[in-house]
């Protein structure tokens, strides 16, 4: 038995996890448990916050197969660790699809691939239990002829794993289509719907049909967010601070931590609760199935399994499942999927011939046979059913298995977001650490050497770690994005997830949503251009008038579209909305009533209002009245439609004017398709100039063209026709011509983004052309920029995978290349000259960006760099796009308005939704104004936010460092601060100046830079160790000095250095309270006012302001607070008032040494602000480390180059001492960025087609031929 077995879950996939199995160790648990009473609870702490150090300390290493524990970890770039215990189930069978009834009495049979045998005393004393109680006992009393069948399972993030013999590994029950079952099998052995004993059976492994969002009690959350290592410890310097005798200051941390957690809880709280109410609102219903038996019987939706087959009601319903449809059709709308409220037409699924062999037949695929498919959470508006036979869909899977189930789990278990900020925080503390670490052992060290009572020692060693390690810290961090999210609100953004306003800072790329998001929610006709004879006639506003109303023309507008009636309303796509809206016609569908008496489908029919008819009147009999009447009747029945295509960008219709014998095809679709499948002689000559025109305007272009049929097609051979046979040798008809009207803000707001070098790209579930023409109409891509198309075709029929390169429409004679000279370290060190390049912009939909991520891994991540359009997006593939340039380093943001866009919302590093409906609940942003404005303003506030952290954390780190230094000097001399002092330090000025410094609004418009992303950058690391060493410099220059001083002696209630001792009398010594703790003292009293100062210098020094942040001076209440603290202090520096002395526990010192403290103070400020200001900010930031050279590394039209903002020879001959070798960009966008600069073959022509290698040879995976 091989131990050491690692398992790999859900390989290939986004959730996949490495898994070992363990086994529970007494003699460990107990070694555990005394460690854990030893330690006083801390190390059950420890295993909490380390479950791999939880499961290695406890139990011992065994395989899968016979583990009670297993340890995940996920093999993202996290690799982060989980632990689940192994649960038995015992059923009367192991496999969920086989029939009770068929059933083997061997457990250890092949074909129960789920199944252990079952030893008469259970293994290892596990207590099997079924997982819903009683069903599987009443189930195995039931068939009590078959041995029970032990199952092994267990649950993470949502999902049930079991044990799988045959695969010797663990997996996931999906539903329906673990069978691999054909389209026919599916109609054959599926739609008679289960019985009630399978039904339950195959509920015990597939659980109750619910996504169930439990919302913990306030108790475990509570818990969960005590538990933090920083509350931990607070808590910890809380008690110690008590044993010291210092309350004042710990009822101060204790008060702000239970703010804090209070704050934390609510706004947890409150996502799941929305989140709950979201899923719950029609998570249970009540479900009419079909049974074996013939039955029909209603049931709770919660009781569905996969193999059932459900009813649907006429009246429609909320599917509370996916299901396939096997019988009648349905109009659903998928808004809370796809984000476009558009209704949608699902038909039954086919139903091949036994025996054909036909490719139709393929195995049941819910992304392939989506059109026949009806998702969980969609809204079925109506159904249609003819001779009284009921819509019915096989239930094909349930509860978190579905659709709307994997995008709730994507939202309940995001992947963390990584931010350098936070990781160097954890960095920046672990060295705090150590440096209290140094000071622990040396005052353990000099406390022993002068023999310091036992007590003493402990508490001041411990001391000086809360010194270091400022507890006061997370409040602190907390406070300036509390600030900006009031900010945020007061500009109608809400926030449900604070920590991640720092993240926005850093945005650099932001991917748009484009219905509803970048334009308006519908489109608009702006006119048509019909043909005639061969040539275009002059473009007309619209086709509402009489002499048209007979034309060809206008009846492909009337008839060439998907549109139906529901509840008496036109619906369906935007764009045949408009056209059917522009002739005036109206539509008629047959009613219910009717379908149900007839066998076929009654055509819909179109007719035009009566007054665009001409008026003649008859003047005749009666009989040439009727006559008249049935003449003037102009309809038209729609006998058959062709749906619209994504890939053959065209749909048709079979139409037959009312009295004709002979029937008319009428197409719409991309102009280009259109006219390849017109007569020649039909399409004029200038029709390429002209749609180029209306194209680079912005306009989306359809074409109409027409053809009469053969009189011997009839009703029943049109029924049958392929569509490649009705859609040649047409007339063209005309162009329409439809505008996409952006949101007012649309383009202003993305040139905002570009002047701020911020990339925008468009991701959207609409059609490619609709959104490359946007994209041209915004700003997005320049109207001079080439759009490099790239068609991706999964392998087939022993082909490899290959890319297809094509351009979206002619590139402008006067393409650019690029002249800027690209100013950069890389430049000026490497005289290599990157070959000139031409600005360019990739476009793709869904089904190529799935093909090229799977087949292309490489080109994805240099596709990204350039991607600008991506059109026909899944929600998941929506996520996939985050993740992928996320992968290339970008920080994120992406802006959206439906359900569709949540799981890329909850991914980015930054999700905004225009929505307060589904997506509000995953996004981490919501804005109430309904337009992209929101997006500009979020970054401003994120980069004042992350500036605010910046500042404040490297104050705390230098209060910590400062109070450090104090502290260390004066143990020395075995003194230390007074209670009283460290409280005057610790809330007069640091609490104050911390909570007042982060108030500096956002800077009113974006600029080109960004802020740094983490703290371990070089401009940071220089100005705090800069800062450590003045303010260490003039501590110890003070702590001596005074010791220089001719009037210098060892403090005693007695001396006289302020000339003050002929005022004392014995007695008053004898009153005065003995200073056990050496707390009055000349250098005590020095380092006091010096450090107070100090504290106050770095908080002025490190509030910095353009171009992120208002300028502090605009902070009044910073000014005031550090006014009056530099008021006091010098009012009692030089005026001294007994009572504050007192209290404060300073002693008086001459007047003359009290000037040579204001001069060190005088010197140690003019020196920090100096170094501070001057040479940080003026020489090293703006000229060594500058962070944005995007476009020194050929980050083309996407993100531009750098204008201007420093002096360029300065910036050369830095740059020449800072990098003697070649430098390498950190950011990967960067530095592949930089290769494709040098790549002859990038981008790809578009003449060329990309193929997959099955070997990759030099670890390339594809290779690029010309196209013959």
């Amino acid at each position: 038995m091989e131990k050491e077995d690692v398992k790999i879950l859900n390989k290939g996939e986004e959730e996949e996890l490495e898994l070992q199995g363990y086994r529970l160790c007494r003699w460990r648990l107990a070694l555990v448990g005394l460690g854990v009473l030893f330690t006083g609870g801390f190390l059950l702490l420890l295993l909490y916050w380390m479950p791999q150090w939880c499961v290695r300390s406890t139990c011992t290493r065994t395989t899968a197969r016979d583990a009670e524990v297993v340890l995940l970890r996920s093999t993202d770039e996290f690799r982060r660790w989980f632990l689940a215990k192994v649960r038995l189930m015992l059923a009367p069978g192991s496999n969920p699809f086989h029939s009770l009834e068929t059933q083997t009495t061997s457990p250890s049979s092949p074909s129960c691939p789920f199944s252990s045998p079952v030893p008469p005393p259970l293994a290892n004393g596990h207590t099997s239990h079924p997982s819903d109680g009683s069903p599987a006992q009443e189930l195995i009393r039931r068939f009590a002829d078959y041995q029970p069948t032990q199952i092994r399972y267990f649950t993470f993030h949502s999902t049930k794993y079991y044990w799988n013999d045959e695969l010797q590994n663990f997996e996931v029950l999906t539903g329906l289509e673990d069978l691999q079952v054909s389209c026919s099998t599916l109609h054959l052995e599926h739609s008679a719907g289960l019985t009630r004993n399978q039904q339950e059976y195959r509920k015990l492994f597939f659980g109750v049909n619910e996504i169930a969002v439990k919302v913990p009690s306030l108790f475990k959350l509570l818990i969960k967010e005590v538990l933090n290592p920083f509350y931990i410890f607070q808590l910890f310097s809380v008690i110690l601070w008590s044993a010291d005798e210092y309350y004042y200051y710990a009822l101060a941390i204790v008060i702000m931590s239970v703010i804090s957690i209070a704050t934390s809880l609510y706004t947890i709280k409150k996502q799941y609760v929305m989140l709950h109410d979201m899923v719950a609102a029609h998570s249970i219903v009540r479900v009419s199935v079909c049974r074996a038996d013939n039955d029909i019987e209603e049931i709770l939706s919660t009781d569905l399994v996969p193999g059932d087959v459900v009813v649907i009601p006429s009246n429609g319903t909320i599917m509370p499942c996916d299901a396939v449809l096997v019988s009648g059709t349905c109009i659903v709308n998928e808004s809370m999927l796809t984000g476009e409220s558009v209704p949608v037409t699902k038909t039954n699924l086919p139903n091949p011939i036994p025996g054909d062999r036909g490719e139709s037949d393929s195995a049941y695929n819910t992304e392939e046979h989506k059109r026949h498919t009806l998702f969980c959470g969609t809204n079925v508006i109506q159904t249609r059913f003819y001779t009284g036979e009921l819509v019915k869909a096989v239930v094909v899977r349930t509860g978190f298995s579905t659709a709307k189930g994997q995008l709730v789990r994507s939202i309940l278990y995001p992947k963390p977001t990584d931010f350098k900020l936070y990781r160097d925080a954890y960095l920046f503390l672990l060295c705090l650490v150590g440096v209290a670490g140094i000071g622990f052992i040396y005052s353990i060290v000099l406390s022993i050497m002068n023999e310091v009572p036992a007590k003493t020692i402990i508490i001041e060693s411990l001391d000086i770690i809360t010194i270091t390690v400022p507890p006061a810290l997370p409040a602190a961090m907390t406070a300036g994005i509390v600030y900006a999210q009031r900010r945020l609100k007061h500009i109608g953004i809400f926030c449900i997830s604070p920590q991640r306003i720092n993240i926005c800072g850093q945005i650099n790329l932001v991917c748009f949503d484009k219905t509803g998001t970048l334009t308006e929610d519908g489109l608009d006709l702006w006119g048509v251009q019909r043909v005639e004879n061969g040539s275009f006639h002059l473009s007309e506003e619209n086709a509402y008038k009489e002499n048209l109303v007979k034309s060809q023309f206008v009846a492909c507008m009337a008839t060439c579209h998907s549109l139906t009636k529901i509840e008496g309303q036109l619906s369906g796509d935007p764009l045949d909305l408009k056209m059917f809206e522009a002739t005036g016609w109206i539509l008629e569908e047959a009613t219910e009533e009717e379908t149900s008496l007839h066998n076929r489908i009654m055509p819909t029919v179109v007719r035009p209002p009566k007054q665009l008819l001409p008026q003649e009147l008859p003047i005749s009999t009666e009989q040439d009245m009727e006559l008249y009447e049935l003449s003037s009747a102009y309809e038209i029945g729609i006998v058959r439609q062709f749906p619209f295509s994504s890939a053959l960008q065209r749909m048709s219709v079979v139409a037959r004017l009312l009295g004709e014998k002979r029937m008319d095809a009428y197409m719409k679709g991309a102009p280009e398709v259109v006219a390849s499948l017109c007569k020649k002689d039909t399409v004029p000559e200038n029709f390429a100039e002209v749609l180029e025109g209306y194209t680079k305007q912005g306009f989306r272009v359809i074409a109409l063209a027409h053809r009469r049929l053969e009189s011997k097609l009839t009703w029943h051979k049109v029924q049958n026709i392929n569509r490649d046979h009705i859609e040649s040798n047409m007339e063209f008809l005309g162009l329409i011509i439809m505008q996409n009207k952006l949101k007012a803000e649309t383009p202003g707001v993305l040139q905002d983004l570009h002047q701020a070098h911020i990339r925008t790209v468009m991701v959207t579930g609409d059609n490619m052309l609709t959104a490359i023409s946007v994209a041209r109409d915004c700003g997005m891509i320049p109207p001079q920029d080439t759009v490099i198309i790239a068609d991706a075709l999964p392998p087939h029929g022993g082909q490899a995978a290959k890319i297809t390169w094509r351009y979206a429409d002619k590139p402008s004679k006067t393409t650019r290349c690029l002249e800027e000279v690209n100013i950069s370290l890389e430049d000026v060190c490497h005289r290599d000259e990157p070959k000139p390049q031409e600005f360019y912009h990739f476009a793709m939909n869904g089904k190529s960006f799935s093909v090229i991520a799977e087949h292309f891994p490489d080109m994805l991540q240099k596709l990204v760099l350039h991607g600008t359009v991506f059109a026909r997006m899944a929600p998941d593939q929506k996520t996939q796009l985050i993740e992928a340039l996320q992968g290339v380093d970008y920080f994120v943001g992406m802006c959206g308005d439906g359900a569709n866009d949540c799981g890329a919302l909850k991914r980015a590093h930054s999700g905004i939704s225009l929505s307060e409906l589904e997506a509000s609940v995953a996004s981490p942003f919501t804005s109430r104004t309904p337009n992209i404005s929101c997006v500009p303003n979020l970054i401003r506030e994120g980069r004042a936010a992350l500036i605010t952290s910046f500042c404040v954390f490297k104050f705390m780190a230098l209060y910590s460092i400062i109070q450090y230094i104090s502290v260390t000097l004066l143990y020395s001399i075995l003194s230390n601060l007074g209670d009283f002092q460290f409280l005057f330090i610790d809330i007069a000025i640091i609490l104050l100046i911390v909570f007042t410094m982060s108030l500096n609004p956002a800077w009113k418009e974006l600029v080109s830079r960004r802020p740094p992303s983490g703290l371990i950058s070089w401009p940071l690391l220089f100005s705090v160790l800069t800062q450590i060493l003045i303010c260490l410099g003039f501590q110890i220059l003070t702590f001596l000095w005074v010791q220089q001083q001719p009037w210098y002696t060892v403090w005693s209630p007695l001396s006289d250095a302020c000339n003050q001792s002929t005022h004392l009398n014995l007695s008053d010594v004898n009153d005065t309270e003995v200073d056990d703790h050496n707390i009055q003292n000349y250098e005590n009293t020095s380092l006091f006012y010096v450090s107070s100062f100090q504290y106050l210098t770095v908080a002025i020094v490190f509030s910095k302001g353009k171009p992120f942040r208002q300028p502090s001076y605009k902070n009044w209440p910073f000014v005031m607070s550090t006014l009056s603290l530099y008021f006091f202090l010098l009012f009692i520096m030089f005026h001294p008032v007994e009572s504050i002395d007192e209290f404060l526990e300073i002693v008086c010192v001459p007047v003359e040494w009290r000037l040579k403290l204001l001069l060190i103070i005088v010197v140690n400020t003019t020196v920090s602000v100096v170094v501070e200001t001057f040479v940080l900010d003026i020489v090293l930031w703006k000229l060594v480390f500058s962070r944005d050279k995007q476009g020194s590394f050929g980050i083309t039209p996407a993100a531009p180059l750098p204008q201007g903002g420093f002096d360029l020879g300065a910036y050369k001959c830095l740059a020449r001492l800072c990098c003697p070798h070649r430098m390498t960009p950190k950011a990967r966008y960067m530095h592949l960025a930089q290769e494709l600069s040098v790549d002859p073959d990038w981008p790809p022509k578009p003449t060329t087609t990309t193929e997959a290698k099955s070997y990759p040879e030099n670890g390339s995976n594809y290779q690029i031929r010309i196209s013959s």
